[in-house]
């Protein structure tokens, strides 16, 4: 039962998901302090700062705070436009740049080849140039 377990935890897909993880959290950290240090100063000089947290309405009673809603969408868009063009726009770029060098010249046929071409060229020419046979 624990060889089973050990054998779970060493195998490579688990390794690779938690190396994934990690770098993706602290990729995310990235794109969070790109977001609120640099993206969203740069809007609050057009239209103010976007923190609508205080932003709320109250019906019998209780408070919905809406503002905390619309400001962590907001972010979320923001992250979501980073990651798009400042990640997936040029891999994608690269990828195919990868492709394009990848493509194999086409082969040369070999002499077999070359000589059965020749064979059904010959049998088409005289085969052309024959009438044919009769009944």
């Amino acid at each position: 039962m624990v060889s089973g377990f050990q054998k779970f935890l060493l195998r490579g897909n688990l390794i690779d998901l938690a190396v994934g993880v990690l770098i993706g959290a602290a990729f995310g950290k990235v794109v969070d302090s790109f977001t609120s240090g640099l993206i969203l100063p740069i809007i609050g000089i057009f239209g103010g700062v976007p923190d609508f947290s205080a932003l709320a309405f109250t019906v019998n009673g209780s408070i919905f705070k809406y503002g905390a809603f619309l400001t962590s969408l907001l972010s979320f868009v923001l992250t979501a436009a980073i990651v798009y063009f400042f990640v997936i726009v040029p891999f994608n770029h690269l990828m195919d740049r990868f492709k394009r060098q990848e493509k194999e010249a086409v082969a040369e046929p070999g002499n077999e080849e070359k000589l059965l071409t020749e064979i059904r060229d010959a049998i088409k020419g005289q085969s052309a140039g024959s009438a044919p046979p009769r009944l």
